[in-house]
């Protein structure tokens, strides 16, 4: 397996009331994200302390292949919600990989 040029861990926090519908949205985010040309492994997961804390982990073939990621359609239900949804900002954590896939 290549390894990635852009690895991210992204972290969102919904609302208490908002919770079961950003998880919803944030689901319906993985398999399109998936099938993207430049998307290497994409995960989802939720805290296992906090249900309202949603975790991805990101492996793109390249900074601009994530760039392009985030301009597409499937990301809209989220991002134009992002002020009712979540009860801070989205907090996004580049990585650089130091071991290989294998």
């Amino acid at each position: 397996m290549k390894n990635p040029g852009c690895t991210i861990i992204g972290t969102v926090v919904a609302k208490p009331e908002k919770r079961e519908e950003l998880e919803r949205i944030l689901a319906a985010q993985v398999a399109p994200t998936r099938a993207e040309p430049g998307c290497i492994a994409y995960h989802f997961h939720r805290d296992a302390k906090d249900p309202c804390v949603f975790v991805f982990y990101e492996n793109f073939e390249s900074r601009e292949a994530l760039e392009q990621h985030l301009k597409l359609p499937h990301l809209l239900p989220l991002m134009n919600r992002l002020d009712e949804l979540l009860a801070g900002p989205v907090e996004i954590r580049h990585l650089d990989m130091l071991s290989n896939y294998g």
